[in-house]
């Protein structure tokens, strides 16, 4: 009993092996011998709470924030002890942010609980009792047999055991898993096979061996014994076998299969991800101001605590005639006193820490990321793609960005790959309107037709291997291919996992050739561009593959059908980097095709062009083009036997089959004849060059990490402005050793120091960065940053995020930005501060593992000195506005305690205290931070070199939050002493005599306080909206509304009446108002000062851009104020306090640019929220 109560604690988790056994329609042995494993069920689980949890572990988690904690603790204090003011001065807006975060997390949940719902309820047909069972997807248990139809999903991880195809086979799509939307072939085993019907499957007696469940979508282990008249026949499971939950069933009419994982052990549950965790930098900086803030709220409490006592030690104020002390406060301990006044005094001053600004910036991010999606700058019309904000926490790092990472296929090109060239037995070749052609001098035919090369003569019979589009050949041309040429097609026809969809091939490979088909209508689908790319090449030039059946691979070749057996196929892995097949001639002759980098393929060959064909590789690796090597054996029935039974041996395997699968590869792919290599064109895509300069404009560092080849990757850096033809590129390639990797660092790093290059590249391949991040990790980041440019190439996945993980890690700790496409580039994403997924071609894995996602490269430039720029002024506007407008609030309640002995006496009605943040200051300051817009985005977008001057944080910078303190602080002086001055020695300020009290001052100290904050807010607005103008007037008018409402009913469920018409006297007296409009302007003239000063003696480049006139006819002021040539008398002093304050009315603004303007004329931002008048201007 006590060992089940520590498992379900997870104290003492059961033990579990490293595989699981499955019963295929769980019929378990009859001799009860064998004890059952326990499985879970098929539920999904993407919610966070249930009905029970959710209040006390959302309370939990939201008071782990250290300001809602510190509120709790305050109010709690309240509660215990004797405090000025009431517990729901700070219980109320604690409440409120609690409850607003606990409503949105509470609907977000809610809506996933839906979703989970619709999941698990959704209607499946499962094997039972010899019948098919409809049931519900949740009840689907480990072992069922479950009955899949045609563009149905699977509802579980499932084993294959048959379809309604002869051999066994289906098609099925990924793209929920990965995003890829080819055609993926799935087998059964044999002996499954010709069980298609529900009766047949009721008499499988079999059992599944695997291994537990793992998140690789693309590893699966296992076996299946088969037991069959006695006999027990055993076949090894791949992941050619398991098909995945969330995929879905093609061209297929219905297949069975056996679940194996089941609800969160499948392999899309195991995927699951939780939102990125990254912290920016300026949520950093906020924890650090909270804890400064909180550092003088103590500072305060203590000094009003002791001068309390100093105060004391003369007995008339100790123990005043009007206020006696009772007998248990004179016997009271003086520890506990202090203790007590020094917690009042904590209390009162207590909302100089503001407790909204974690909601209002909440609020900010989560409004504010709309607008990234609602850009049409960011939207593509040719995908219909339009930018995704998965993290809205990080909208303001795209403002601090000082390194991008790259990835280059997919990212910086189109990833739709065009087949260029080849070489063939030495010979190069180029493919020229369809037609190979060698190099060379050509003689034209009598025809008009390319005829085929001169160079080609001295070999025998070479056919005319060009066609036109219908794939024909002339007949006097149609001979014999020539041994080399018809291998190495071959070899690109049948090397591969192309598909074709059964609707395109039907016909197509039985019966006679027919000349009239177009290469349209034979429409591959393949994992990989480049192997699309290559068996389309072939069908041009004649070697046509036309589809697989059963273990059958078909290929016509200038008209002629021929069938190849598939005997295996060897797989593609990142390690060996190729793949191959192994196939039966019609011939009966056994081959082994291979393919894959030249770096894999040529250290195996021991004959062909191997020398010639690597000179080519490098000339077409110059040229910017993806090279593959193509080569083959010859199989004797005895190699193929010691093969078969190795390769059997190591799929079958349970135990370390990855090892001895790699093993088993290497003794088979050896030997090889070198048959030739294939060059394949990725274009850039459009805008790269210019967005690259943008982003070394901006100061921001870009690296490119691929896995491409050196000479390939160094021509893509070039043609795409990574490298410049002048800059000095450095190189750290092909070490072997650490002391030579060492050496030649050093000297890199003297190069360095003594050539008088202003800029340096440095490219570096992927065993050389092993060997610098092994022993030389300070010497390589020092190498690093000294270059402008820096090009990875032979790059790892992992190798991509440990990179990243240096250069975040480095004594600068810069902000880093990753971008990348495929799902190799997923673990450099997740590693960087910033993750930006391009919706390509390689899948949605990047775009859904990323914080933003957008559909090109060239959509970076916005999305960081436009959206980037703008967030980061916002929130660093927001976050010193709060401590500022709080510093305001709570400094005239310490002043008032040196004029009423300390004791702890309020100088504002609790109502004020506990409305002043969350509404009376609340709105102009999310507003301003939702749409503030200091300069123009055509501008920013425009002037690159404005990124730099919101770099390093300088906006969240000590000096810039000093300054808003002392601000704070010497408003909060002249609010206290101001008004104390005008009714410190005169009370009567009333026309009947009357004396003004303490509510009233305090009234008075509040009303002048919260018109200066507001129109603080509005001098430091550049970009006026309706919606500026209402919230920002309509806080202060609101204000008065409420007051004059509140203090003119005697509130029958308030304790006590303080503010009864009080402030209907406030405003009937003439001093106030002059008083009141006075203390305002003085406060806010210090501010216009500064900016005066700064703005002429000190501008920054933005304050420079914002006065640059940007067209001959129109003089902009702040790229949006707009005036004519003539101006009226007036004119220049309006002119002058827009200058003062940097901003005018979205009225006279003209976003009209010409097609002259350097600006771009597409922006059709929805940051654009004012109309424009051409007319104005």
């Amino acid at each position: 009993m006590w060992r089940w109560v520590r498992q379900q604690l997870g104290f003492d988790p059961p033990h579990q092996s490293d595989t699981r056994t499955i019963y295929i329609a769980n019929r378990f042995p009859l001799n009860g011998l064998y004890t059952p494993q326990k499985f879970i069920d098929n539920r999904i689980i993407s919610s966070k709470y249930t009905v029970w949890n959710f209040v006390p572990k959302n309370l939990f988690e939201q008071f782990r924030r250290v300001a809602n904690f510190y509120f709790l603790i305050i109010f709690l204090v309240q509660l215990m002890i004797d405090t000025p003011t009431s517990p729901i001065t700070s219980g109320l807006p604690l409440f409120f942010v609690i409850t607003v975060t606990a409503i949105k997390q509470g609907y977000e949940d809610w809506l996933r609980h839906n979703s989970d719902n619709e999941v698990n309820g959704a209607p499946v047909y499962v094997v039972r009792s010899g019948g098919l069972v409809k049931t519900r997807s949740k009840n689907i248990r480990v072992g069922d047999i479950v009955r899949i139809a045609k563009d149905e999903i699977f509802p579980a991880d499932l084993v294959l055991l048959s379809s309604d195809r002869p051999d066994g086979s289906c098609h099925i799509t990924t793209a929920s898993l990965d995003g890829e939307t080819n055609l993926k072939t799935h087998v059964a085993v044999p002996e499954t096979t010709v069980l298609r019907t529900v009766a047949n499957l009721d008499t499988l007696v079999a059992v599944i061996e695997c291994q537990q469940p793992e998140a690789d979508l693309y590893r699966f282990m296992g076996r299946m014994i088969i037991t069959q008249q006695m006999e027990e026949i055993v076949r090894p499971l791949g992941p050619e076998s398991l098909l995945l939950r969330g995929a879905r069933l093609k061209n297929t009419k219905e297949i069975f299969g056996v679940a194996v994982y089941t609800g969160m052990e499948t392999k899309m549950a195991l995927n699951y991800k939780s939102k990125s965790q990254k912290r920016s930098t300026v949520e950093k900086s906020m924890n650090t101001f909270l804890i400064i803030y909180l550092i003088i709220l103590i500072s305060e409490a203590i000094i009003s605590t002791i001068l309390k006592y100093t105060w004391q030690t003369e007995e008339k104020w100790d123990e005043p005639w009007y206020n006696q002390k009772t007998e248990h406060q004179r016997n009271s301990s003086k520890i506990l006193r202090f203790i007590s006044d020094f917690l009042a005094f904590l209390v009162l001053y207590n909302f100089i820490i503001p407790i909204s600004l974690y909601v209002t910036v909440e609020m900010q991010k989560f409004l504010g990321s709309f607008f990234i999606g609602w850009d049409l700058d960011l939207y593509h019309e040719e995908s219909g793609q339009k930018a995704q904000v998965n993290t809205s926490d990080l909208n303001e790092e795209l403002g601090q960005v000082e390194y991008v990472f790259t990835d280059k296929t997919g990212t910086l090109t189109e990833n739709e790959m065009q087949f260029r060239e080849c070489s063939i037995n030495g010979i190069k070749y180029q493919e020229i309107n369809g037609r190979l052609v060698s190099e060379g001098p050509t003689p034209d035919s009598s025809d008009g037709n390319l005829s085929y090369l001169s160079s080609f003569s001295h070999l025998n019979n070479l056919p005319h291997l060009t066609s036109s589009s219908s794939f024909g050949t002339s007949p006097e041309n149609e001979t014999q291919l020539i041994k080399e040429h018809d291998l190495f097609f071959k070899a690109v026809s049948l090397c591969h996992t192309v598909q074709i969809s059964n609707v395109q091939t039907d016909g197509i490979g039985d019966g006679p050739w027919q000349a009239s088909l177009a290469p349209s209508q034979l429409e591959y689908y393949a994992s990989s561009p480049d192997e699309k790319a290559l068996v389309e090449a072939a069908a041009r030039i004649g070697v046509v593959f036309i589809g697989s059946y059963e273990e059958t691979m078909e290929v016509k070749i200038l008209g002629k059908l021929e069938q190849y057996k598939l005997l295996h196929i060897l797989e593609f892995d990142s390690d060996r980097r190729r793949m191959s097949v192994i196939v039966q001639a019609p011939s009966g002759e056994k081959f082994l095709f291979a393919k894959g980098a030249e770096s894999s393929i040529l250290p195996t060959c021991i004959g062909g062009e191997i020398e010639k064909t690597r000179i080519h590789v490098d000339e077409f690796a110059l040229k910017g083009l993806r090279t593959l090597c193509m080569a083959y054996r010859q199989l004797t029935s005895k190699e193929y036997e010691v093969i078969n039974r190795r390769l059997f041996e190591a799929r079958t395997a349970l135990q370390q089959r990855e090892e001895k699968l790699a093993n088993a590869f290497q003794f088979i792919e050896k030997d090889l004849i070198l048959l030739g290599a294939t060059a394949v064109e990725d274009r850039l895509q459009d805008k790269v060059r210019e967005t690259i300069e943008a982003l070394r404009m901006a100061g921001i560092k870009v690296w490119v990490l691929t896995g491409d080849k050196h000479e390939t990757a160094v021509s893509v850096s070039l043609s795409c402005g990574h490298f410049h033809r002048t800059m000095n590129i450095l190189e750290l390639i092909n070490q072997k050793s650490d002391n030579e990797c060492a050496e030649q660092l050093r000297q890199l790093a003297r190069r360095i120091t003594e050539d008088h290059v202003i800029q340096h590249g440095l490219v570096v391949d992927g065993t050389s960065l092993s060997l610098a991040l092994r022993e030389h990790e300070k010497l390589f980041m020092d190498v690093c940053r000294n270059c402008s440019a820096v090009l990875c190439c032979r790059m790892a996945p992992l190798q991509k995020a440990k990179v990243i993980r240096l250069i975040k890690i480095s004594p600068e700790k810069p902000i880093t930005l990753a971008v990348g496409d495929g799902a190799n580039d997923v673990s450099m994403i997740q590693e960087a501060h910033v993750g930006i997924g391009i919706m390509g071609k390689e899948g949605r894995q990047a775009a859904r593992n990323s914080d933003y996602a957008i559909a090109r490269f060239k959509f970076l430039s916005k999305l960081l000195f436009v959206h980037g720029h703008f967030y980061y002024i916002r929130i660093a506007t927001l976050v010193q506005y709060f401590f500022y407008k709080n510093v305001c609030f709570i400094t005239p309640q310490f002043l008032y305690q040196f004029y009423c002995l300390f004791s702890q006496q309020t100088l504002y009605d609790s109502v004020y205290l506990t409305l002043y943040n969350i509404c009376f200051t609340s709105l102009p300051i999310l507003i301003y931070s939702l749409l503030e817009q200091h300069i123009n985005p055509h501008v920013l977008q425009n002037k690159p070199t404005l990124y730099r001057d919101i770099s390093k944080n300088r906006q969240l910078s000590m000096t810039n939050f000093l300054y808003w303190t002392i601000l704070g602080f010497s408003h909060a002086f002249i609010f206290f002493f101001g008004s104390y001055f005008l009714m410190g020695k005169d009370t009567s300020l009333l026309g009947n005599g009357q004396m003004f009290g303490n509510w009233t001052f305090g009234s008075l100290v509040f009303t002048v306080m919260l018109i200066t904050v507001t129109v603080k807010m509005a001098l430091e607005t550049h970009f006026w909206t309706w919606i500026n103008h209402f919230v920002t007037w309509g806080s202060i008018i609101f204000y008065f509304v409420f007051s004059l409402f509140y203090g003119g009913i005697l509130w029958p469920f308030s304790d006590s009446q303080n503010m009864y018409f009080v402030f209907f006297q406030l405003l009937s007296s003439g001093s106030v108002w002059f008083a009141i409009i006075l203390m305002v302007v003085m406060c806010l003239f210090l501010d216009i000062v500064k900016k005066v000063f700064d703005r002429h003696f000190h501008p920054t480049n933005t304050e420079k851009a914002q006065l640059t006139e940007t067209n001959s006819s129109i003089k902009c002021l702040d790229s949006m104020c707009c005036f004519s040539e003539g101006e009226t008398a007036c004119a220049s002093v309006g002119r002058m306090l827009e200058r003062v304050i940097g901003r005018c009315s979205p009225t006279h603004v003209s976003r009209l640019w010409s097609a002259s303007d350097p600006f771009y004329t597409n922006d059709r931002s929805i940051l654009t929220l004012s109309t424009m008048d051409s007319s104005t201007c």
